[in-house]
């Protein structure tokens, strides 16, 4: 029999007794009713709970790959109809030119974790909204009122791609590098006036005292190693036991217990005058003497990433350090000045003329097999044909490396903290990349054996078989034949400033030379404006978080508070169950009563009175 009873609005029961209806079934319709409720509560809690977790849980599993994969294929033009959309605008002013970069990027996803999602903003062609202009800001020293001037077609192109309504929450930055630091500082500051100055008239951009500015080489070098972690996604949290991570001690709070956290990279940057080298230094370092520890003080970089400055998780400490002349061109200059000055002192004190005619040319062994050079100073020329000796190169070029016998020092005795070459990245860039695949077809992994081998191979062929290799065209499209003819020095010179300088062992194999990374060039500018908008995320957090507890709890609460819910979810659905069963039992012994005075009726007995009362 199959009861179904309710006491609102009014007391009423239905009952069903089917024919051929098993026994069993009305023995057991009890826990049949319970399991079929358990089951159909817990399976509703099992579904929301997936449902939850593969919109969030695989979604942050999958965030590397899928923000990977992104910022390869995102080529698509910059949605500008897009209100959450937010805009940033940095001018690089170098010493040959100065370049505007637009970024954008959504509103922050209000968790305190994550870093801005900030990338290149794209036109409609989508093509990355930069332009350049020459010459560099430095020219207009004594000229600083047409500074203004020469700087404001770069400002029209941004403004033409910044919808004007965001203009005005729209920060500007305009950093200088090498050609304005040179300067003396009254035209650095005459310069930076005129800037602050006119801008604010002709452009309503978010643009401060603090906008414009002159950055030294270690600020640059720590925006660039920003920027090239930001795209690796290194500064994201992650979960994933198989991702490669650090122990880490917080600058500043040395008694507490330390951090793990992704491992980030460091980079490794040779352009053709100077050398730098930038990377994390994740643990307390002890320095030998108090004139070291006062120079690292120069060289070390700490600073928060995150948007809330109490909290540690996004603190870093790196390493910055640059060397003039030690970039690949002025290697060779410095090579080149010392060869042509040892080989006349010694003519002059043997009497022979080794070099100064080319019938009888110095014999220079980072020159490749036959091939021949000029040196030009002082209105003499020295005569040089290469010999292609990688091996005696190396032996040569050592002493530039200008080492001490002090411990913890590289290139010019200059201190440098330990690497943990066990568990350490590095990216290789500029010439770096250029020793290893313009000519060599290396580039990418570097093996310092087989990088030997084919540098030895390279150095010892005939100039002319080079010659014939690069008019079919076997070389990258950008080699040129000042690549060719100094590749084999450019070689050796790269390989004793990786190896000999900064002290990273032969079998050392995490170190990727690369010209751009996911296929996008990665400028120091966008460290630079991740870095100046750190704190923006902490905004919109408290936006959101006013928000969610007012109006939209169901969008930000119910994110983060969703296994509450399913608690307080559950716990209705058991006391409505405990409710039922209650009723249930009063249905049934209203039954046994009803049934009683039936039976007496059928047999003509007058009915029983029965004691107590319903």
């Amino acid at each position: 029999r199959i009861s179904i009873s309710c006491l609102l609005p009014a007391s009423w029961h239905f009952s069903i007794s089917p024919v051929g209806c098993p026994r069993v079934f009305n023995t057991t319709l009890r826990q049949i009713v319970v399991i079929g409720i358990l089951a159909a509560a817990v399976s509703l809690l099992y579904y929301s709970l997936v449902v939850i977790r593969n919109k969030y849980g695989r979604a942050s599993r999958d965030k590397r790959f899928h923000r990977y994969l992104a910022r390869v294929t995102d080529t698509e033009a910059t949605d500008t109809n897009n209100p959450n959309l937010n805009y940033g605008i940095v001018v690089d002013c170098g010493s040959s030119g100065s370049r505007i970069f637009v970024y954008c990027w959504p509103r922050h996803n209000g968790n305190p974790h994550d870093l801005l999602d900030i990338k290149q903003m794209r036109d409609k062609n989508r093509k990355p909204v930069v332009m350049k202009i020459k010459p560099g800001i430095s020219e207009f020293a004594n000229s600083p009122e047409k500074v203004s001037d020469y700087i404001s077609p770069l400002l029209s192109f941004a403004a033409e791609h910044v919808p004007r309504a965001k203009h005005k929450e729209t920060p500007l930055y305009i950093l200088c590098t090498a050609g304005m630091r040179i300067l003396p500082e009254s035209q650095q500051k005459a310069i930076l006036e005129d800037l602050l100055t006119d801008i604010p008239v002709h452009f309503d951009f978010l643009f401060s005292d603090s906008h414009a500015e002159v950055i030294s080489g270690k600020q640059e070098g720590v925006y660039a190693w920003i920027g090239i972690n930001f795209v690796l996604g290194r500064f994201e949290h992650t979960d994933d036991e198989d991702e490669a991570i650090v122990e880490v001690h917080v600058p500043g709070s040395e008694n507490k217990e330390a951090i793990f956290r992704k491992r980030t990279v460091g980079i490794l940057d040779m352009g053709g005058v100077s050398t730098q080298i930038a990377y994390e230094v994740p643990k307390t370092v002890s320095f030998a003497s108090s004139q070291q520890e006062e120079v690292a003080k120069n060289l070390l970089a700490e600073f928060n990433l995150g948007c809330d400055a109490h909290q540690t998780e996004h603190v870093y400490r790196v390493y910055v350090a640059t060397f003039l002349g030690f970039g690949g061109n002025a290697a060779r200059q410095r090579y080149e000045d010392s060869l042509f000055t040892s080989t006349v002192l010694k003519n002059r004190l043997l009497g022979k003329e080794i070099g100064m005619t080319s019938d009888a040319p110095y014999l220079d062994p980072c020159l490749p097999l036959d091939a021949q050079d000029e040196i030009h100073q002082n209105g003499q020329t020295m005569y040089l044909r290469g010999t292609g000796d990688f091996n005696l190169c190396r032996e040569i070029i050592q002493p530039f490396m200008n080492k001490t016998n002090e411990t913890q020092t590289s290139l010019n005795g200059v201190y440098q903290p330990a690497v943990h070459f066990q568990n350490s990245e590095f990216y290789g860039f500029s010439e770096f990349y250029y020793c290893t695949e313009d000519v060599l077809r290396m580039g990418g992994d570097y093996n310092a054996a087989k990088f030997t081998k084919a540098a030895k191979d390279y150095c010892a062929t005939k100039w002319s078989v080079l010659r014939e290799r690069f008019d079919r065209g076997l070389y990258a499209s950008h080699a040129d034949l000042h690549r060719l003819k100094y590749q084999c020095f450019k070689s050796a010179w790269m390989y004793e400033v990786f190896h000999s300088g900064f002290s990273f062992p032969v079998s050392y194999n995490s170190l990727k030379t690369a010209l751009q990374v996911y296929d996008k060039e990665v400028q120091w500018t966008l460290g630079a404006i991740l870095y100046r908008t750190r704190f923006l995320p902490l905004r919109d957090i408290q936006q959101e978080n006013f928000r969610g507890s007012h109006s939209h709890w169901r969008s930000f609460s119910f994110v983060y508070n969703h296994y509450l819910f399913f608690v307080c979810f559950l716990i209705v659905l058991l006391s409505i169950l405990l409710y039922l069963l209650r009723l249930r039992r009063i249905h049934r012994r209203m039954l046994r009563n009803s049934s009683s005075t039936s039976l007496w009726i059928e047999e003509g007995l007058p009915p029983q009175k029965i004691s107590g009362a319903l």
